[in-house]
């Protein structure tokens, strides 16, 4: 993986763009305004009941590793990143829920480039050095199948949320990417693992596991998960 020295400035700001306080407010915030319409309710329900499975899934794959030593050393895989699987589960039907008013004017418009910058959070995690390329890879596949489970929906709202929609997503991106505090997620899991197994240490990349077998060593870089 990429050292953190070698990020620059662009890629730890782009990485912010996945974190789950940022990105699960935006859809809390979208499900909430769709339920007083008529029909929406429905589709923003199974929207936000399969991100939530996504991110158990997620998070059951970072338990495994962390708490019980349990990944897959051939192709450097620990858990699923969560960064990429929420970029991938949530920008591009939010972006799509903001077509019709400007810059997403043309229709597809908002869709292409929710996934345009999931990907661009994907690459980030590797490139910041939080993340494998196949743990990027299962994060952008299990969130773009959550986002193309929720688009292809017939209930898909067809109206755009209301004008205001793009100004705000751009002001709430560069304030998360600009003044959140660093994202405590993993840190959560890491305890949660830790409680799950029983143990006092978690497993890391390249430590010594039980029996001689050998784990991969420790991703390094801002918020992993």
């Amino acid at each position: 993986m990429v050292s953190t020295e070698s990020a620059g400035v662009f890629w730890p700001l782009i990485t912010r763009l996945g974190e789950a306080q940022i990105l699960l407010p935006a859809l809390l915030l979208a499900c909430a305004l769709l339920a007083w319409r008529r029909g929406a309710a429905r589709w923003a329900g199974a929207w936000l009941t399969l991100t939530a499975t996504a991110a158990a899934l997620t998070t059951a794959t970072k338990v495994a590793f962390i708490g019980f030593g349990w990944g897959l050393p051939a192709l450097d895989f620990t858990g699923i990143s969560g960064h990429a699987m929420f970029a991938a589960a949530i920008w591009p039907p939010l972006l799509r829920l903001a077509e019709g008013h400007w810059p997403l004017r043309r229709p597809g418009s908002g869709v292409w480039l929710g996934a345009l910058l999931a990907a661009l959070v994907a690459v980030s995690r590797v490139m910041v050095g939080a993340h494998s390329w196949s743990e990027v890879a299962a994060g952008f596949a299990l969130g773009g199948a959550v986002s193309a489970a929720a688009l292809w929906r017939p209930s898909l709202p067809r109206q755009p949320l209301w004008r205001g929609v793009p100004l705000l997503l751009a002001a709430w991106g560069v304030l998360g990417t600009a003044a959140a505090p660093p994202s405590r997620t993993h840190d959560w899991v890491t305890r949660l693992a830790l409680a799950a197994a029983r143990r006092e240490q978690p497993f890391l990349r390249g430590a010594p596991a039980p029996g001689g077998a050998r784990l991969m060593a420790p991703a390094v870089g801002p918020s992993r998960h």
